[in-house]
Parts: structure tokens; C-alpha cells; sequence
């Protein structure tokens, strides 16, 4: 083992080192602790105002004692928990600054080793992202999901029904006290969604990149093995410091295809474009927005959970989990991929079942053929835009309507209810200025409600096109991060009122049929947003770059390592 980084720390007998050590020993910790274990550092967010994460104060004693029984040292620390429930304007926002506040805070502390303790939305890519910059030895623990909701005896997933009961009330179809009713029995236990929304997909990509052990994304909260896999966790981590298995020696471009093709399989979150491309943007891994659609797209959705299908994560851990998922798409994948098991993705999952064929469908029969991230582009999109099929209607994947535009989201929600409002169900809504710098933070608001005249109408979905992301646990046939963005002066800043837009997935286009002269009247026309403010509003609006490079901030991009900082005294 190479001389461990925290030796520069609490090595030797000068008065820094004396320093150091000292004000740790006042928490009881022997003399042996500093001579030559591993220092590993716990990256915990749990949070009472991120609700997903709360529990993972439980989670912290069994790493520990892994990480003891390894022979390591671990240190628990705390970083910015973005909470997806309740954070404002959109968890999004701060998924930078939490990025900043990992790597500084790995960076400038004697840790040899990480684990990442995430669960809610943004704290995955938030940790890998700012573990990256370091590239240190470092391994995921996701918090697990809820268990199933259950109302009136059926199943209801987080956010997905959410959405659908909200829609059944504006249809009129449901009652408002069978909707309150529905409250309380959907976030029964600790966790995250249980959906195949945005958290359940973030641990099904780490897991799918190599970053965790077997079996993480689907154990479910409050069940006893996540603790156990918790302990191993600990364990583990302090062998890799040993093995100085980097996360660049996993994030590899290989490792970037498997998680592509998992997503697609399990029917996952569009914001796995964004997070993935963030990632590798801070590793430098060989990944763009092209190979989303590269890789993913003749990779059938198998996983029968909601949004796409029917059953939750619990079921999908019945079923045998991200493993099971992975050796039945085998064939597809990169499986001499490093994982930080310290063997490969094909040693992971040689011996992995499917126990629930229903939950993860054999490959001849799909939920959906084709269901990985559809990359468009054209001269509304000229950076790109991603669609998920497997969430979306069928007869409308090829499509051309007239365009209902709204320029903000305050608009859309003034003039949605309207009897007035000229819209069919042929017509294609339009959402702008909720992009990243728009917002700013490109909340979760692409997946408009549809109008209540058309729901009543029998109407359940509509193409909708935004420069906003959606919640991974939502539904419908709509056009993402169409980039760049209206507020950096996109083709979507220039769409008006009755111009006819073709949704062509199959050629993979998205056109805005007006002439290229009219386009440049237009454009001389448009007058770009002044924002002005200061503190981290004002620098995330400054740096913050597109949706198809991943929304990182132009300055953290690459890899600055973890070298030892300048002594403190």
C-alpha cells in the first residue's frame, strides 16, 4: 500500500501533527488510530428537511463498524443535503454547491477513503460529482427506497400518482378527500420514492457504473439488509484505499455504456442526462449527450415499475434487483468493467436470478422495445433535447401540432384553466425560461398539466416541449432540456403562438417550421433576460453551462485531484 494521504496529517511528531491528533483524541480515540489506518471519511446528508435521507443516521453505525473491523478509521462528516421535497426554487439549483462542498471538504481533510451516504434525488450525483474532482478511493451507499404506498389496496407510487391523482381531480373523476385520502399512504416508511423516478434510477446508475456494491439500489429502507450491505460498505472501502482503486480506474467509458443501457432497461429519469453528464465531466471520462442515444437506444425497458409500468422498488428488490436486471440484458454489456467490488461487472452478476418474471420481464417480452433516452435534435433543439419512450404515448412519437407558448411557468398556470384557451389536443404546448439559467435551475415543471377542458374531454396526454427537466417519477409524451435554453437565447426563445412544431422520434428531430429568415427577424427582435442578482443566485446564473453538457458550472469542470493542502499553523 502506498503511503496513505493522512499521514500528512497525524504522521510524525512535530507540532502540527501533535495538533491534529490531539483535538481527534478528545473524542476517545486510542493512540493506534493514527499509525497507518485508513482514514475514511463518511459524506453524510442526512437532513430532518430532506426527508429521503433523514434515516441515514442509522446507516452511520454499521459503516463504522465495517470500516473498524477493516482495520480503518472512519470520520463522519456533513455536507449540503439537497432535498428534493423542499427545497426551493428546485433541488436542482444546488446540486453545484453541494458538489463544491463535498470536494473541498474530502480535499482539505486527512481522508484516505470515501463513502458517500446519498439517497434523495440530488445527493448522488451531487457526491460522485465532487468525489470526482478528488479521485480518491470511494464507494456509494444509497439510503434505499419506501416501501410500497398502498391505498384502498392497490399500489401508489410517489410522485406518479401524485401526478395521476392530480390529473383525475382537475378531470373531475376523483374527489378532493379521495386525494387528501391518498396523502398518508404513500410515504409509509423511511426512504426515498419508491418509483423508478429520479432517486431510485441515481442508485440504479451508480450501481450500474460499478460505484456500489451488488444489490444497492433496491433494498428497501427500513429493511435489515440494507444495514448489512451498509457494514459491508465499510468494510470494503478500506481494502480499495489499500488497492488504490480510484474512482477513475471505475468511471470509464465503458462503465458509462452500462449505465446507459441500465437506464433504458429500467425505464429510468431523463435527469440521469444531466447527472451522468456532470459526472463525466468532472472524471473526464469519454461520455457526451450523443451517447445516450448511441448506446440506448435499441435497449428494451424490462423493469415493470412505475412510471413506466406497474409495480414499485420493493418488488423490484423481490425480483432480484439491479443484478437480476443486468444479467438478463448481459449481452449488451461492457462486462470487463472494474467495479469497486475489485472485480468486474460480469463476475458481479454471473450468478444473478430473476425471481418475479413480471417485475423484470424476459427480453421477449418488454415493456417497452425500444425504451433508452431518445437524443433529438434540429433547429428548435440545435443542442439537443431527450424524450423517454418508455414513458410516453406511442401515436405520439410522430407528431406535428400547432404551438399553445408559454413564457413562464406563473403564465402557464394563470392561463391553463381557461375555457377560452385555443388549445385541441393535436396542439403541442410549449414551456420556456425554465432552464438553468431561466429558472434559474431548470426545475421539474416540463411535464405541464394538460388543460381541464381536454382532460374532461377524455384527453390524458399531449407533446409538451420545454427547456425545463421533469420529475423522473412523471409520465407523458415530453421533450426535455431543449437546449440551449430560451434565457441563453435558444430556437425556443423565438417559437410563437400558432407555429407548427413535428415531434419526429424515429428520425430523432425536432423542427420549428418557420423559415430561417423569419428565425433571424426574430432573433433581432429578442432581447436577453437581465437577472443581476448576487450571492449564489447570481454566480450559479453566471456559470452555469447548458443542459447537454450537464449544468455544471463552467469552473468545476475536470479532475483537480486531491493533493495535500498547505499546513493550517
Amino acid at each position: 500500500m502506498k503511503k496513505l494521504r493522512s499521514a500528512a496529517w497525524f504522521g510524525g511528531t512535530g507540532k502540527n501533527a501533535f495538533i491534529h491528533r490531539s483535538w481527534m483524541k478528545n473524542s476517545g480515540h486510542p493512540e493506534d488510530m493514527f499509525e497507518g489506518r485508513p482514514v475514511i471519511g463518511i459524506c453524510n446528508t442526512a437532513s430532518d428537511l430532506t426527508p429521503c435521507n433523514a434515516h441515514f443516521r442509522q446507516l452511520i453505525e454499521p459503516i463504522k463498524r465495517g470500516i473498524y473491523e477493516a482495520g480503518g478509521f472512519p470520520v463522519e462528516f456533513p455536507v449540503f443535503s439537497c432535498g428534493e421535497p423542499n427545497l426551493r426554487p428546485t433541488a436542482m439549483m444546488f446540486r453545484n454547491l453541494a458538489s463544491m462542498d463535498v470536494e473541498e471538504a474530502i480535499r482539505a481533510n486527512p481522508i484516505d477513503g470515501v463513502v458517500l451516504l446519498c439517497g434523495c434525488d440530488k445527493t448522488t450525483p451531487s457526491l460522485v460529482m465532487g468525489a470526482s474532482s478528488c479521485d480518491l478511493p470511494t464507494i456509494v451507499l444509497s439510503g434505499g427506497p419506501m416501501l410500497n404506498g398502498m391505498y384502498k389496496g392497490r399500489k401508489i407510487g410517489s410522485g406518479t400518482d401524485v401526478f395521476r391523482l392530480s390529473e383525475e381531480v382537475r378531470a373531475g373523476t376523483i374527489t378532493m378527500d379521495d386525494f387528501l385520502d391518498a396523502e398518508s399512504s404513500m410515504s409509509r416508511s423511511p426512504g426515498h420514492c419508491m418509483t423508478m423516478g429520479t432517486a431510485s434510477t441515481m442508485a440504479s446508475m451508480v450501481e450500474a457504473l460499478g460505484l456500489a456494491l451488488p444489490g444497492n439500489a433496491a433494498i428497501p429502507a427500513v429493511d435489515a439488509r440494507r444495514a448489512r450491505l451498509a457494514h459491508l460498505t465499510g468494510r470494503r472501502i478500506v481494502d480499495m484505499v489499500r488497492e488504490d482503486l480510484k474512482l477513475s480506474k471505475i468511471l470509464t467509458r465503458e462503465a458509462f455504456e452500462n449505465a446507459v443501457k441500465v437506464n433504458g432497461a429500467i425505464g429510468g429519469s431523463t435527469n440521469a442526462v444531466v447527472h451522468l453528464l456532470a459526472i463525466a465531466g468532472r472524471i473526464q471520462a469519454d461520455f457526451k449527450l450523443e451517447d445516450w442515444d448511441r448506446f440506448g437506444r435499441d435497449v428494451p425497458t424490462i423493469a415493470n415499475l412505475k412510471p413506466s409500468g406497474a409495480h414499485l422498488m420493493e418488488d423490484f428488490f423481490y425480483a432480484g434487483g439491479i443484478p437480476a436486471l443486468m444479467h438478463t440484458i448481459r449481452d449488451r454489456l461492457q462486462l470487463g468493467a472494474m467495479t469497486v467490488t475489485g472485480r468486474t461487472v460480469g463476475d458481479n452478476i454471473a450468478d444473478a436470478e430473476v425471481y418475479l418474471p413480471d417485475v423484470i420481464r424476459p427480453l421477449d417480452q418488454p415493456l417497452v422495445a425500444n425504451g433508452g433516452i431518445v437524443v433529438l435534435r434540429g433547429n428548435l433543439a440545435p443542442g439537443g433535447a431527450v424524450l423517454k419512450p418508455s414513458a410516453a404515448t406511442p401515436e405520439l412519437l410522430e407528431h406535428r401540432g400547432r404551438a399553445v407558448v408559454f413564457d413562464t411557468i406563473e403564465e402557464y398556470r394563470r392561463r391553463i384553466a381557461d375555457p377560452d384557451l385555443a388549445i385541441t389536443a393535436d396542439s403541442v404546448m410549449v414551456l420556456r425560461n425554465c432552464g438553468p439559467k431561466g429558472y434559474p435551475g431548470m426545475a421539474e415543471v416540463g411535464n405541464m398539466g394538460l388543460p381541464p377542458k381536454l382532460l374532461q374531454q377524455g384527453v390524458r396526454d399531449m407533446v409538451r416541449i420545454s427547456d425545463a427537466r421533469m420529475s423522473g417519477t412523471a409520465y407523458g409524451t415530453v421533450v426535455l432540456h431543449t437546449s440551449p435554453e430560451a434565457a441563453a437565447g435558444g430556437t425556443l426563445a423565438l417559437v410563437r403562438e400558432g407555429d407548427e412544431i413535428t415531434l419526429s422520434v424515429s428520425r430523432r428531430e425536432l423542427t420549428l417550421h418557420v423559415s430561417e429568415d423569419e428565425l433571424a427577424r426574430r432573433r433581432a427582435e429578442w432581447v436577453a433576460p437581465e437577472f443581476g442578482e448576487s450571492g449564489y443566485r447570481g454566480l450559479y446564473r453566471r456559470h452555469v453551462m447548458q443542459a447537454d453538457t450537464g449544468a455544471d458550472f463552467d469552473f468545476l469542470l475536470g479532475c483537480r485531484g486531491a493533493p495535500i493542502p498547505e499546513e493550517s499553523h
